[in-house]
């Protein structure tokens, strides 16, 4: 075990780089911060270095020492030298760093949630729990999406991002004709499609969340086979990204077996 005092660390320099989507891609690490993560990271064997609060010391006694059961290194640090790793205004005294995992070449399953630009990081991390939660196998995310392992982001996922497969591309609509192809239903979601309740397929199917502000592309409309919106019987024109994904992951998911493969 290892102790840290100063913020001028070469170590905590290092660690700070990963608050930035270069340093994070640099060192193929992101930082997981609370215990939630934490906890998961390591027993999933994702975690490297465990970073705690020397304050917390006794309180985290048992997350330490999993830790070192794991060959983790741990680090004891100074309240000063946690703020400046965290990206927390109140950090919660324990982080680790964890290996960004090697995405698949490609995604399989029933069904699985497809990001067109959606820019903010509290959706992105909300859709991506949402189809954790209602059993998707994966997730296809555009380049225009905000950064998987960014703080915001890891916050919402809430230790989904642990367990989704995800994989991000540069060429969405090449992603899902290729998707496509192989039997998908690509749905996009649209103001003016139609009734999503009576035309959403259940199973082998692309569900397509675009941005917040412009909606799904013109490129990904073309490859698309369905066309679909909620319907609004409101005064309201359109729905939150985030909230409008969760109800048709669930409602996809309803009539499906959860974890169907190819």
């Amino acid at each position: 075990m290892k102790e840290i005092t100063s913020v001028h660390n070469p170590q905590v320099q290092r660690l700070r780089e990963l608050q930035k989507a270069k340093g994070r891609r640099e060192a193929g690490l992101f930082l997981a911060e609370s215990v939630k993560m934490v906890r998961e990271a390591i027993a999933l064997g994702l975690c490297r270095t465990l970073i705690v609060d020397e304050s917390r010391r006794e309180v985290l006694a048992e997350l330490i020492g999993a830790a070192q059961a794991a060959g983790c290194e741990v680090l004891l640090v100074t309240a000063a030298v946690m703020q400046a790793i965290s990206e927390q205004k109140t950090p919660q005294g324990v982080c680790c760093t964890v290996r960004i995992p090697e995405e698949p070449e490609r995604l399989s399953g029933s069904l699985i949630v497809a990001m067109d630009g959606v820019q903010d990081p509290g959706n992105v991390g909300t859709i991506l729990r949402t189809a954790d939660a209602a059993g998707f196998d994966g997730a296809l995310l555009s380049s225009a999406c905000a950064d998987l392992y960014g703080a915001k982001t890891l916050r919402a996922t809430m230790g989904s991002v642990f367990r989704v497969p995800v994989r991000r591309t540069a060429d969405l609509p090449a992603a899902l004709e290729e998707m496509k192809a192989r039997g998908y239903a690509i749905v996009a979601t649209e103001l003016g499609g139609a009734d999503f309740y009576a035309h959403c397929p259940h199973e082998r199917a692309v569900l397509v969340i675009g941005s917040e502000g412009n909606g799904v592309s013109a490129a990904v409309r073309e490859v698309a086979t369905h066309h679909l919106a909620l319907p609004m019987r409101g005064g309201a024109e359109s729905l939150n990204a985030a909230v409008a994904a969760g109800i048709m992951i669930y409602e996809m998911a309803r009539a499906v077996p959860l974890h169907q493969t190819e």
